[in-house]
């Protein structure tokens, strides 16, 4: 009876707890999670793709700051996909829904000629996003098949390196209010845990490939000052 009794008011703590959460969220964190790492002008500017779909239902401006030059942060965008680099993020949920992407942690010289009118798979029976807009280190911008999805990418260049934007535009036309509900409670939020991670994912392997090239030229001009040395002394 206690194991029960305690099984059920565990049940009906979690309950609470979930319809806490879902009742806070317009109120106290939905224009967090909308608008993640961006600041207030960068929510408000306009971005490459808007006018591709001018009244999306969902919104999103999320973006980082990369300590690496947009050099060093283009080539892991333009391979993303399936079948491709992967997505940056938590592969092991992508592949649940079927979408086979395995993130890759280096530079794939074959996927780095990417052109307008490319397509970029998501998964086999995921949405094909075309290229739209194509700035080498300035701005990537996709869209599906049918219209209904705008994902974008701007890069800005800073002192200290990159500022990463990604903006998603998002249209349920027809959705029924169930469906809706269940975007607005469930599919904004974890698409922030999703784009989260792949934020993080692109910084870190940017800053990476930065701190490789970084190290690289060290080696050089440390090789070239002994040879000048050693040429010196003869």
């Amino acid at each position: 009876m206690k194991k029960t009794k305690l099984a059920a008011i565990t049940t009906g703590a979690l309950a609470g707890a979930a319809t806490a959460a879902v009742a806070s969220y317009p109120l106290l964190w939905r224009q967090w999670c909308l608008t993640w790492g961006a600041t207030a002008e960068e929510t408000g500017n306009a971005m490459p793709g808007d006018d591709l779909l001018a009244e999306p239902d969902m919104l999103s401006t999320r973006a980082i700051t990369i300590e690496a030059p947009p050099s060093d942060v283009w080539p892991w965008l333009v391979q993303m996909g399936s079948g491709r680099g992967g997505a940056y993020t938590y592969d092991w949920v992508e592949n649940l829904l079927g979408l086979d992407m395995h993130s890759v942690d280096e530079i794939v010289p074959e996927l780095q000629n990417l052109d307008l009118g490319d397509v970029l798979p998501v998964g086999s029976n995921g949405p094909a996003l075309r290229v739209e807009v194509l700035r080498p280190e300035q701005a990537l911008v996709l869209r599906s098949a049918d219209g209904q999805w705008v994902w974008a990418f701007t890069l800005s260049p800073l002192p200290e390196g990159t500022r990463l934007v990604s903006r998603n535009r998002i249209a349920t036309p027809g959705a029924s209010p169930p469906r809706r509900a269940f975007n607005f409670a469930v599919m904004e939020p974890g698409s922030l845990i999703m784009e989260r991670k792949m934020l993080l994912g692109i910084k870190e392997r940017a800053e990476r490939l930065a701190n490789t090239r970084c190290a690289g030229r060290s080696i050089e001009v440390r090789t070239g000052a002994d040879v000048s040395a050693v040429d010196g002394q003869e």
